[in-house]
């Protein structure tokens, strides 16, 4: 079983009042669970433009640092109506190598931070939204999940069942094109 200090810290957790916040927790779960794995993110919703400003406890080796990552915004939030990108549709996530390189920039330079530090990633949350065409969903989420998993990460697909859903619950079926970009079928 895992901890999770707190999911996202945003708003007025600045990175610098984050890293003086989490130490209250992390001191109260230590004291009845010294053994146990705890997750910590950066501020800014585990914002992976935060990392570099996360400070943990230098001689804890028990935390998973969580980042979540949704870039480009304009494709994998097109559509939502509760982002800055709810009046945009149309957006193609197309595989190009410029796109490559932009994930694998940001992706890698989390890996830096990760083994400068020595410290485990999990990709705590990444996808994209509904409203973007199914075939750039595939493409995107499978860069990301293979990228991920070349820097030797977990990760977590967001979300089950909703608006960035890979399970149609009222179909109680699998939406097997993200399914199988999250988990490729072995030939």
């Amino acid at each position: 079983m895992l901890f999770e200090l707190l999911y996202e810290p945003n708003g007025v957790l600045t990175p610098a009042l984050w890293n003086q916040f989490l130490l209250e927790p992390y001191d109260t779960v230590r004291r009845t669970n010294p053994e146990r794995t705890l997750i910590i993110g950066p501020a800014f919703w585990n914002g992976i433009d935060h990392i570099e400003d996360l400070e943990l406890p230098d001689t804890d080796r028990n935390i998973i640092v969580t980042v979540h990552y949704y870039h480009p915004m304009a494709f994998t939030h097109q559509g939502a109506l509760w982002s800055q990108h709810g009046d945009q549709v149309g957006v193609t996530w197309d595989d190009t190598p410029e796109e490559q390189e932009a994930i694998a920039r940001h992706l890698d330079g989390v890996g830096v931070w990760a083994e400068h530090h020595n410290r485990p990633i999990l990709l705590g949350e990444f996808g994209a939204y509904d409203k973007a065409d199914m075939a750039s969903r595939v493409r995107y989420t499978s860069f990301v999940a293979r990228h991920a998993e070349s820097l030797g990460w977990s990760w977590s697909y967001w979300q089950f069942g909703s608006d960035f859903v890979v399970y149609d619950i009222d179909a109680d079926a699998w939406v097997e094109p993200l399914l199988h970009a999250l988990i490729p079928l072995q030939a």
